[in-house]
């Protein structure tokens, strides 16, 4: 899916260039910040899948003109990769350090997300990042009519990074 029309136009922008900016500011953070060079982005998905099997999400909301959710969904292998790139060591096992980072990540795009929404002088705060964890878990937020679904892949697994937006 893609987000509103009304959205895009209170941006001054189109999901083309949008998609675009948030793809070299989610580069940026995972080169500099995760120590990740064999990033790639995929096509936007049309339907986000929301049921999710030995991942980890980290999720961090937003309020203002623009209300919404974003979520960092990775499996588990990933999520143990990006914490070790951040942290400078091995990490072998999913517990606090995993839960900090990972939850760091999706704030630091939710941050980059907030610069692009921002524009213009709206306010727009952001949360303090939430964690799940598990074999099997679902999980769903706004409308799938109002997501925008980029996916990546890194060291040939795909992750999923949603953004869910209303209009206040």
């Amino acid at each position: 899916m893609s987000l509103n029309a009304a959205i895009y136009e209170q941006l001054g922008t189109d999901e083309g260039t949008l998609v675009a900016k948030f793809h070299q500011d989610i580069e940026g953070i995972f080169t500099t910040m995760v120590g990740i060079e064999d990033l790639s982005a995929a096509p936007v998905l049309a339907d986000p899948t929301t049921h999710f099997s030995h991942s980890v999400t980290a999720m961090v909301g937003f309020a203002g003109l623009f209300n919404g959710l974003l979520s960092l969904h990775v499996p588990q292998t990933l999520a143990l990769r990006f914490t070790s790139g951040m942290l400078g060591m091995e990490v072998t096992e999913l517990d606090d350090d995993v839960n900090d980072a990972l939850g760091e990540i999706a704030n630091m795009v939710a941050g980059s997300f907030k610069h692009h929404l921002s524009r213009e002088g709206h306010e727009v705060r952001l949360s303090t990042p939430s964690v799940v964890t598990g074999g099997e878990y679902e999980i769903a937020s706004g409308s799938l009519a109002d997501t925008l679904a980029l996916r990546y892949h890194c060291g040939g697994e795909p992750f999923m990074i949603s953004l869910v937006v209303e209009m206040e």
